[in-house]
């Protein structure tokens, strides 16, 4: 072992410092009642000096901090503690989906499929095929950060691989590669909005030319990109390093016989038809979930509806394989197949609990806000053009987006100070928006302030009982690092031929 450690480079040494410095923190759900605390705390020191910012999204507004510890915070501690439980924002989501991947993996649908998958496809294109599905599901926006990371896990398992790997990766696919995608997703006319608006203080006429799809050639570029480099990431470093899986599948798999093959049959052919039964909710021009706007699809009622969509695909071919194969017999095994797996979340219900309290009131307070207001305008203090500027906005972004999880809240924060800066020295609107999602995906899977962070730690201690957040945080950070680096590299190249980023939208803004 000392001869083993000697060999470690320094990368490796600062991964396990990572870890061990992590996993000396109190186990997560006390870890988030402690940074309660300490947020409560904070608000009471900041609040004493009075600081206070304008609120750049709501011109003549005033975002001051609010004290948690003053007579008003005790009371919004008090009132919001069983609304922030029940409002965070993973919780129903998972739930919810959970119901429906129950009883597709309590009737066995999911081991069968899985195992047919690994005995059909080529070992060598499982992480590469894992990675680029995972961020492909930011099509189905929250619902990748639920389905992917504990179907990697399984993928990996049963190829008697460590399932953490698979985790860690799908984990990043989805997560740090949220702004890439081979297609348009709710993301793109969220940010386009807020984009917009910011640019119209500067060019109204600008600002109506633009388009929700100005990031589209780029996010297809990246979608590539990312797949590869988190490959390489998982394969040469994470997988190494977590070692030896000794807990999965031993010998060879079982092959899939004749009822299980006719039990996925029937399952595809079921799902195949709900999904063609949804499809009429929303394709055609008098679907009753049909959007109103200029994406009726993108922008419907159906795409808010997604995970409910998502319960039903699982739960439908999850019955109908149970039917097929006897393993489901009377409504009470669907009814017990669903409370099994609602038991075995009952860790993170538990953590649900302390991580609701801590973000909610953290963003109550509005401590990460004023950081990132606080920070535009050092940058901005800097007088800065040209190159360094997008670098150092890149930088910033990536650094806020450890304090401030959300994407809408953090652009609708950024957008009116950056968005009119980089057109003062030249740069357009959709090349600042593609600096903002480079940076704010990467750092999403090492801050333990990023919503579904949580989720990521009860699917793991699934596995690993003492997983604690220095683990989890050493095996996402390789990917966070190489992802913002080759993503930035990109997006530079991009910068440097004049490339257009998507349909009419150019690097360069020439009034």
């Amino acid at each position: 072992m000392a001869e083993t450690a000697k060999r470690k480079g320094f990368f490796q040494r600062f991964l396990d410092f990572i870890e061990r410095t992590g996993n000396r923190l109190p186990h997560p759900v006390t870890l988030f009642a402690i940074l309660a605390i300490i947020v409560m705390i904070i608000s009471a020191i900041v609040a004493g000096f009075d600081i206070s910012v304008e609120d750049p999204a709501e011109p003549g507004e005033t975002l001051e901090v609010l004290n948690l510890l003053s007579a008003e915070g005790i009371e919004y501690i008090f009132t919001s503690m069983v609304d922030n439980f029940i409002g965070f924002a993973p919780l129903g989501v998972v739930l919810a989906t959970m119901l429906g991947i129950g009883v597709c993996e309590q009737s066995g649908l999911i081991s069968a499929c899985l195992r047919g998958f690994v005995l059909a496809i080529p070992k060598r294109l499982i992480t590469a095929g894992l990675v680029f599905a995972a961020i492909m599901s930011s099509v189905a926006s929250d619902a990748g950060y639920v389905v992917l990371p504990p179907l990697g896990a399984l993928i990996y398992s049963a190829l008697n691989r460590h399932p953490l790997a698979g985790l860690a990766t799908a984990f990043a696919g989805v997560s740090g590669g949220f702004s890439a995608n081979l297609l348009l997703s709710a993301t793109d006319p969220m940010l386009a909005e807020l984009t917009r608006g910011a640019a119209a203080t500067i060019d109204p006429q600008y600002a109506e030319t633009m388009n929700i799809a100005m990031n589209y050639w780029f996010i297809i570029a990246s979608t590539f990109l990312l797949t590869i480099v988190g490959t390489w990431v998982s394969e040469k470093i994470v997988e190494p390093r977590l070692g030896v899986w000794d807990g999965g599948f031993s010998g060879e798999l079982e092959q899939i016989s004749a009822t299980e093959k006719r039990g996925i049959t029937w399952a595809v052919v079921s799902v195949l038809i709900a999904a063609g039964a949804m499809s009429l909710l929303v394709v055609p021009e008098w679907g009753p979930m049909r959007g109103d706007g200029p994406q009726p699809i993108v922008e419907s009622p159906f795409m808010e509806s997604l995970v409910v969509v998502l319960l039903i695909l699982f739960f439908i071919p999850g019955l109908v394989y149970g039917i097929v194969t006897k393993e489901t017999r009377s409504d009470a095994d669907v009814v017990k197949q669903m409370s099994d797996t609602m038991s075995s979340m009952a860790m993170f219900i538990v953590l649900a609990f302390t991580a609701g309290q801590f973000i909610a009131y953290f963003d109550e307070t509005n401590l990460g806000l004023i950081l990132g207001i606080y920070g535009g305008e050092l940058l901005n203090n800097f007088d800065i053009g040209g190159f360094p500027v997008l670098i150092g906005f890149l930088l910033l972004t990536a650094f806020i987006n450890l304090f401030v999880g959300s994407a809408s809240a953090k652009w609708a924060m950024l957008a009116p100070v950056f968005v009119p800066i980089m057109m003062q020295v030249g740069y357009s609107p959709e090349l600042t928006q593609s600096t903002y999602r480079v940076a704010d995906s990467t750092t999403n899977i090492i801050t333990p302030l990023m919503t579904y962070f949580a989720v990521i730690i009860a699917f793991a201690q699934q596995y690993d009982k003492k997983m604690g957040i220095g683990t989890l945080i050493s095996v996402m950070l390789p990917f966070s690092i190489f992802f913002l680096i080759a993503w930035s590299l990109l997006l530079f190249v991009w910068v440097f031929f004049g490339w257009d980023l998507g349909p009419n939208s150019p690097i360069y803004y020439n009034p």
